[in-house]
């Protein structure tokens, strides 16, 4: 039997359901959510994480087409199936445009619903027109409304790094959403999603009742596949995958494991897999970076060169729980957004002192992170790249020497800046480079005696890295071992190589180096 079409670019739960598409049933968080405490409630999560599902599965649920979830959770959880008016608003078609493109769209998505439920001529502000839509909507139909706003911050953020346009796009969206506390006794259900979180202030001044569920335990897995969904709906997927690959089922699974999977958006969480890169991965029968493949992240870019955040210091970052809810307009710091965005997770969580532990959630991220961030430090990346690649070659079969080789005539491509006189700058490019082929670099690893500079794990071998800039080669080594950094790792049964690197100054290129086991 032919397995189930795989729902790569659908995000229509009609559609889905219709074609007999695969669905991961998320009915019965669903059926929670619409029968909680609140009506009005948030979500944040990633780009593609399945938000505009959520949504749409929402809309054919709360327009009572109950023969959609024949078979689904839902079906044995909601008895009645009643009919509501459904308003929905995508803000993502609002993106990329002026103050009047904003209004128009905004505009144009209000008429589809004025031309069913009628217009009040009178209503001139869209504000306004909002509220008499609500209104009209009620009395027409004797039922209480039903309100969907998909990506609500889409048009602040493609303007976040330009605070003059910021405060003109936040001052339009503000006095949109303002119906919503105002039509309150008309309203059944509110639900709105996002990436970011805006203060409360300054977009939702009165919707003093809005829940968000961003980080509440029972819906950490409404968005994105689980391990567990994905061992047990998607066997027969991941075997065809295992058969391109070459590879024994297990192999493959931990190879989706290192590539997708990471997310955690609570503490207690399930693991949970970005559900575009891993049906993307299954559908395509391969491995890429298929999330960051999408778009580059131009807004995060901008912020990290505003914060002057080193690549090998993104992640690894402890906080508290109310640094999550810092307003994204009002950042002092780039964590918040880092982690909103998808490219920070909870990695851990210590419940005594309330604390977060906050790192890169995988390999894609880690590298299509890295790979963005190249851009900053060179000005021709596709060669860059291209050396790179040889890298990985000569690192993957332990040509250490060859690398440092190409290494050595990669760093003569990057072109002259002030940074370059300080050491962090060699550890910021090193850590670029080595991260862009696949393999994990640690900086500043705490020892007994001692912070060594940069450790690199593969497969087979930990090498150690001493630098030295405008010293020798020999005084990085003999650093090594007169702290005896090595003898940290003799645990973890891997061939050890201390490796001493001399970088120069004025020519702002490796040296020379020394290798050792």
């Amino acid at each position: 039997m032919p397995l189930k079409k795989l729902p790569l670019s659908k995000s229509s739960f009609k559609d889905i359901r219709d074609e007999d598409c695969l669905y991961i049933d998320k009915t019965a968080l669903i059926y929670q959510m619409t029968h909680c405490a609140s009506d009005c409630i948030f979500l944040a999560r990633p780009r593609r994480f399945g938000k505009t599902l959520l949504v749409n599965t929402l809309k054919e649920y709360f327009l009572g087409h109950r023969e959609l979830f024949k078979g689904l959770a839902i079906e044995n959880l909601e008895t009645e199936w009643k009919q509501f008016p459904v308003l929905q608003f995508d803000m993502s078609q609002s993106k990329h445009t002026t103050k009047a493109g904003l209004e128009e769209n905004i505009s144009r998505q209000l008429e589809l619903y004025e031309n069913i439920y009628g217009r009040d001529r009178s209503a001139t502000m869209l504000s306004e027109r909002f509220i008499a839509l609500i209104e009209n909507a009620y009395r027409q139909t004797d039922e209480k409304v039903v309100v969907l706003i998909d990506e609500y911050d889409a048009p602040m953020l493609d303007v976040i790094h330009l605070p003059e346009q910021l405060d003109v796009v936040r001052n339009i969206m503000r006095n949109f959403y303002a119906p919503i506390k105002a039509c309150n006794q008309y309203l059944r259900f509110v639900f709105l999603t996002g990436i970011t979180k805006f203060s409360q202030v300054s977009i939702f001044s009165e919707l003093n009742n809005m829940l968000n569920i961003s980080m509440v335990e029972e819906f950490a897995s409404i968005c994105g596949i689980t391990e567990s969904e994905m061992l047990t709906l998607l066997p027969e997927y991941v075997n065809e995958l295992s058969d391109k690959l070459q590879l024994t089922f297990d192999e493959t699974v931990t190879t989706l494991k290192e590539m997708y999977d990471g997310y955690h958006f609570t503490a207690p969480s399930p693991d949970i897999y970005n559900p575009y890169s891993l049906l993307n991965s299954l559908s395509a029968k391969a491995i890429n970076s298929f999330w960051f493949e999408t778009a580059t992240p131009t807004f995060l870019i901008e912020k990290l060169r505003q914060f002057k955040v080193l690549p090998q210091n993104i992640g690894g970052t402890k906080c508290q729980a109310e640094d999550f809810d810092a307003p994204t307009e009002r950042l002092v710091d780039i964590t918040p957004l880092l982690y909103q965005s998808g490219y920070l997770t909870i990695k851990d969580f210590a419940p005594f002192k309330k604390q977060y532990t906050l790192d890169m959630p995988n390999k894609e991220v880690r590298i299509g992170l890295m790979r963005s961030l190249l851009t900053e430090y060179v000005t021709s990346p596709i060669p860059v790249k291209n050396l790179v690649a040889d890298m990985a070659e000569m690192i993957y079969f332990d040509k250490l020497e060859d690398a440092l080789q190409l290494m050595k005539q990669l760093l003569g491509t990057i072109p002259y800046c002030e940074n370059t006189k300080y050491e962090g700058h060699f550890q910021s490019l090193m850590y670029l480079m080595f991260t862009l082929f696949g393999q994990y670099l640690a900086v500043e690893v705490r020892t007994a005696t001692g912070r060594v500079d940069m450790v690199m794990r593969t497969a087979t071998t930990i090498y150690v890295f001493e630098l030295k800039l405008n010293g020798t080669a020999a005084e990085a080594l003999q650093q090594i071992n007169d702290k005896d950094y090595a003898s940290h790792f003799k645990f973890e049964n891997k061939r050890i190589v201390k490796v001493g690197l001399s970088f120069d100054i004025e020519k702002r290129t490796l040296k020379d180096w020394l290798i050792a086991d």
